[in-house]
């Protein structure tokens, strides 16, 4: 089968959003997602023998869908999959909309648009953004864990997956200390099943069964961070120079450190200790 990556939507997912989240039921919302569902096979040079085929469908269930039949967003995605494309469903916001001033302590992936708005990814995994490095919150007792180089794997509930390895990661370790402290290379990430995750990482992330439990609580994946080449700082920064200097807020899980921190970061080499 001839494969396609990223083929452009022709306004498809703009459709979609405007529909509701779980079932088209509308007529003619649907026949309109159909008929664009259709050109873009035509588009791709498929047949619809083919799309079900790679869909596990009868050829009938196609011609409902291109037809105008009752849709699922999870039916359009396997649809567009079978075209060999992603489907994108993005959430837009004016880049003045009050969620902009929330974005410094919420962990939510996003990027701007050319035309000044706040674009967020709901169905894709996160990508990580080239050429940057990350600030992770880490709770003191963990963190200390990291420096002395005995906690050599990282839990999150969320992560970009494809981080090119020796990304630096600053440990922020947060409340009593509120400080960054040192540093380590993110060597890899892996998302797994947050059960196999305990069965392999539990001795190396060093944390109990019950806290566990509680921060994976209502997901059913999680990822584990690899680090290695661990930095302590002579001298931790505090989050009142911090702020002070670089406007910086903490995170609650990571963010993506701002050029002018890092670059202080990497002039000021007697903080480090080697």
């Amino acid at each position: 089968m001839k494969k396609w990556r990223d083929i452009n939507l022709v306004g498809l997912t703009e459709k979609i959003v405007s529909m509701c989240a779980v079932s088209i039921g509308r007529a003619g919302a649907a026949s309109r997602v159909g008929h664009e569902l259709k050109r873009l096979r035509i588009i791709s040079g498929l047949s619809q023998a083919q799309v079900a085929e790679a869909m596990n469908e009868e050829c009938v269930v196609i011609s409902k869908i291109e037809d105008g039949g009752e849709i699922y967003l999870s039916t359009i995605e396997r649809y567009v999959t079978a075209l060999g494309a992603s489907l994108r469903l993005n959430a837009h916001f004016s880049a003045d909309a009050p969620i902009n001033a929330r974005l410094h302590d919420k962990h939510f992936f996003y990027e701007k648009s050319g035309n000044s708005q706040l674009v967020f990814s709901l169905m894709e995994e996160e990508k990580f953004e080239k050429h940057r490095d990350v600030v992770l919150s880490i709770k003191p007792i963990y963190s200390e864990k990291i420096l002395s180089g005995r906690k050599t794997v990282e839990l999150r509930r969320r992560f970009p997956v494809e981080v090119p390895n020796g990304i630096v990661a600053y440990i922020y370790s947060s409340a009593p200390v509120k400080a960054i402290v040192g540093t380590v290379l993110i060597r890899g990430v892996v998302k797994l099943p947050v059960e196999k995750i305990w069965d392999e990482f539990k001795h190396l992330a060093f944390i109990e069964r019950h806290m566990f439990d509680k921060y994976f609580e209502g997901v059913d994946q999680g990822y584990a961070l690899f680090f290695g080449d661990v930095k302590s700082f002579t001298r931790p920064l505090p989050l009142s120079e911090l702020r002070e200097r670089f406007g910086f807020e903490p995170p609650q899980s990571f963010l993506y450190a701002k050029h002018d921190l890092r670059k202080a970061l990497q002039d000021e080499p007697a903080i480090v200790s080697y």
